[in-house]
């Protein structure tokens, strides 16, 4: 299980992997469990399995999926746990905003 992102540059690849559109449907297909083949994923994706296999490698680097080889094949297998630390990220920035909304909402109301 891949550590939780600690620094911010571990986050930003956890984003911009998700940021594409072929790489987020790539995850959501393999988000229901098991392995798939690039083979399997390739199929009826409008792809090659060379481009499914290239968008898979980002998704690897960032943690959202492992890879596991088995034979002439390599399966790979979906990593919910790497969202953690960058939900984390995302709950930083939403608080912050919250309480910028209330001190602007508490100078409204004392002016």
């Amino acid at each position: 299980m891949p550590p939780a992102p600690t620094k911010p540059q571990d986050a930003a690849r956890i984003f911009a992997a998700l940021g594409d559109p072929t790489r987020l449907s790539l995850l959501v297909a393999l988000r229901s469990g098991g392995t798939r083949s690039i083979a399997r994923l390739a199929v009826n994706s409008g792809m090659t399995r060379q481009a499914v296999a290239k968008h898979l490698r980002v998704l690897e680097d960032a943690g959202l999926v492992i890879a596991e080889r088995t034979g002439r094949e390599t399966h790979f297998i979906y990593q919910p746990q790497a969202l953690a630390g960058a939900r984390s990220y995302l709950d930083a920035i939403s608080g912050d905003w919250q309480e910028a909304l209330a001190r602007l909402r508490r100078a409204g109301e004392d002016g």
